[in-house]
């Protein structure tokens, strides 16, 4: 594996503030468990707010998740004066999301300079088992010279 570099030296504090800063993912409820350079992990504890009419994770949950697991693990990547964008992401669904939580790893692929591919495992935690549960490939994109602090108004 290789061992990645970020470009920022203010990576993690700049991921977690970045973090701290989304409206939705504390709407849906989850958090930052573990960050890397070029790896982030999300936990999602289950409850029926985030599930479908079957009992299991909604996938638009799972979705989300995966994203930012993906597009954190890019950002820890990126340099100082930019913001990352996902700008495309294929989704593959496994299996049913049960148990007490989904937590998502996300691990950057390349980190180009523009595009930075990155993929994401999400999994189901029940009674200490994990199942795979969905398997994301996302692309993020680095938008230089864009204060990620800042939105555009």
């Amino acid at each position: 594996m290789t061992i990645l570099q970020p470009r920022d030296p203010d990576w993690e504090a700049k991921v977690r503030a970045s973090f701290a800063r989304q409206p939705f993912a504390h709407l849906v409820g989850f958090h930052l468990e573990r960050l890397e350079p070029g790896f982030a992990a999300f936990r999602l504890p289950l409850r029926d707010e985030v599930t479908q009419q079957h009992g299991f994770a909604h996938g638009g949950a799972i979705a989300t998740i995966a994203d930012n697991a993906a597009s954190y693990a890019a950002f820890s990547m990126m340099p100082p004066g930019s913001a990352p964008l996902t700008v495309e992401m294929k989704l593959n669904w496994l299996a049913p999301g049960r148990g007490e939580a989904l937590v998502a790893r996300g691990q950057v692929l390349k980190a180009g300079r523009t595009l930075v591919p990155a993929e994401a495992k999400v999994y189901a935690l029940d009674n200490g088992e994990e199942t795979l549960v969905a398997q994301a490939l996302v692309t993020v994109m680095c938008m230089a010279g864009r204060d990620d602090a800042k939105r555009p108004g």
